[in-house]
């Protein structure tokens, strides 16, 4: 199982509490993951990639294992750790301002 850690306002909007766990067939890449999550939860379509591009929205990021994963390709495999369900994927809402 897959371990993945959504914004509180996530986590809201798919009325779900703590981490989501999902069973995601391999290769297991943030496409996959997203994939998944998007078809058991459907509110969330739209809200962490663009419905058309698929493309990660600008104010969204990904961490695993203490890396910044937002820039990789969505095909490229995610690290082992997140694999075996040691380490979950963080979907994190980034902040600006000034």
């Amino acid at each position: 199982m897959i371990r993945v850690v959504l914004p509180y306002h996530l986590k809201n909007l798919a009325r779900v509490d703590g981490e989501v766990e999902l069973d995601v067939p391999g290769p297991i890449t943030i496409g996959s993951v997203l994939e998944v999550l998007e078809a058991e939860y459907p509110v969330l379509r739209g809200t962490i990639r663009d419905h058309g591009t698929l493309r990660r929205r600008p104010f969204i990021r990904f961490f695993a294992c203490r890396e910044d994963l937002s820039l990789e390709p969505a095909g490229k495999p995610l690290p082992e750790a997140v694999v075996n369900g040691t380490e979950p994927l963080l979907i994190v809402g980034a902040m600006a301002g000034g």
